[in-house]
């Protein structure tokens, strides 16, 4: 490969280049995460039948959904730094395999104690892929750039619900008591296995970083490796344990915690919470799923370009979180009528799923190398520990009260609670 003499300055990378990398690695991502996070909360549409079938309480469902995120909790950090110490290729490819296996065979279960194991289970074969990509693309782009490309990332989010929502929708609909299988089972079986193979392909396809990419010529990689080596030398190294320590990487734990509470809770119940406004066939619930986060992608992608334009990460933060609180808290008010309900609920997703992508710039403008495969990954799982809150939170208040409107109004608290910690922390100006 070309090197750099001293004194030479390696001309910036074009646009050219950054495109293509973005064509090659951004939507294979994007569909890695979409499978990812449908298997994680499918959850949600199975409970519609799985519940009856099986004789569990709404208390039984929330412990059960976000159980998950305690296997994923406690497994996070130490995948995370097994993945910056193998390479993504191997680790992700593993990740994928595992937990697609596992949703699968989530068909099988008959109790609670199996509900509650299969689902800690997920987590722990879960853990690291998400933190895992937020690291993979700080290989690949400076920070300037790095907001756009989580937007795109992490609007397979709202594309599982989009796309997903109607597909489990009619999964249930058309498979259920094919060959003695509740639509449930099937729903579990037909969307855990693309997942493993998706993770076989990712040992074919996914470079390791720039270096392992064939694809780019030798005057390209030393052009991105120089621009990412002259954006490090701005931030101090620090190993994982000083990477952990950091006081501002505790306090992006819990702007994180603060909207992921909100996440969770709103994916793992939307489709309870429209069934709750009139409609019953799982098919129409499924595609009244996607409308909000159909929206969503759109508002991630711009919002993402927004705050890249104008190297401002607080207020594009705040802004969303707040509107995402404002949903939440309309979505108690008009649940008599499914059109207000909608609209509310589409204002609450929009506000949450616009935060996410952009609060990792937040952590991404102080944390590099090591330090940063170990704060990202403990950032993401503590504030993912709120996965298991939020929806145990609605669950036992909707079987204590008969609804979910306590729940929701918890979850928009924590959404103004992210606002006001985002708008405290220092400026980055990255």
């Amino acid at each position: 490969m070309a090197t750099l003499t001293s004194g030479q300055t390696a001309p910036p990378p074009s646009e050219q280049v950054y495109r293509r990398i973005g064509w090659r690695i951004i939507p294979f991502l994007i569909l890695c995460y979409f499978v990812a996070y449908l298997d994680r909360v499918n959850i949600g549409f199975a409970q519609l039948q799985m519940k009856g079938d099986l004789g569990f309480s709404d208390a039984v469902y929330g412990l059960g959904a976000g159980i998950f995120f305690l296997g994923y909790f406690v497994f996070e950090v130490p995948s995370n730094l097994i993945l910056h110490r193998v390479g993504a290729r191997v680790w992700i490819a593993r990740i994928m395999i595992t937990w697609g296996l596992i949703s699968a065979l989530t068909l099988f279960v008959t109790t609670p104690t199996q509900f509650y194991v299969m689902r800690f289970l997920l987590g722990v074969a879960e853990a690291g892929f998400f933190p895992g990509i937020i690291l993979y693309l700080t290989y690949w782009y400076p920070a300037a750039r790095r907001s756009q490309m989580t937007a795109w990332f992490m609007s397979a989010v709202p594309l599982s619900g989009l796309i997903g929502g109607p597909v489990s929708g009619w999964i249930l609909h058309h498979f259920h008591g094919h060959h003695g299988w509740a639509g449930w089972q099937w729903l579990f079986v037909l969307e855990g296995l693309p997942a493993v193979l998706l993770g076989i392909v990712t040992l074919f396809y996914l470079d390791n970083g720039i270096q392992h990419a064939k694809w780019l010529s030798a005057d390209e990689k030393a052009a991105l490796q120089h621009a990412l080596d002259q954006e490090a030398q701005t931030k101090p190294a620090h190993s994982a344990l000083e990477g952990l320590a950091q006081p501002r990487v505790w306090l992006m734990a819990l702007i994180y915690f603060s909207v992921v509470i909100g996440l969770y809770g709103l994916s793992f119940w939307l489709p309870l919470l429209i069934k709750s406004t009139g409609v019953t066939d799982p098919l129409t619930i499924g595609w009244l799923v996607a409308l909000p986060y159909g929206v969503s992608v759109v508002a991630m992608i711009l919002v993402g370009r927004s705050s890249d334009k104008r190297h401002e990460r607080r207020w594009h933060v705040a802004i969303p979180a707040l509107i995402g609180a404002a949903g939440l808290v309309l979505s108690t008010l008009w649940s008599a009528d499914t059109t207000l309900a909608m609209v509310a609920l589409t204002l609450a997703t929009v506000g949450i799923m616009v935060v996410l992508p952009l609060f990792w710039a937040l952590p991404n403008a102080f944390l590099a190398g090591t330090a940063a495969a170990a704060g990202i990954a403990l950032i993401n799982a503590l504030g993912n520990l709120a996965g298991f809150f939020g929806p145990s939170i609605i669950g036992w208040v909707k079987q204590t009260t008969q609804s979910t409107n306590g729940g929701i109004l918890v979850l928009a608290g924590f959404m103004v609670l992210c606002a006001v910690l985002v708008l405290l922390t220092p400026k980055h100006h990255k």
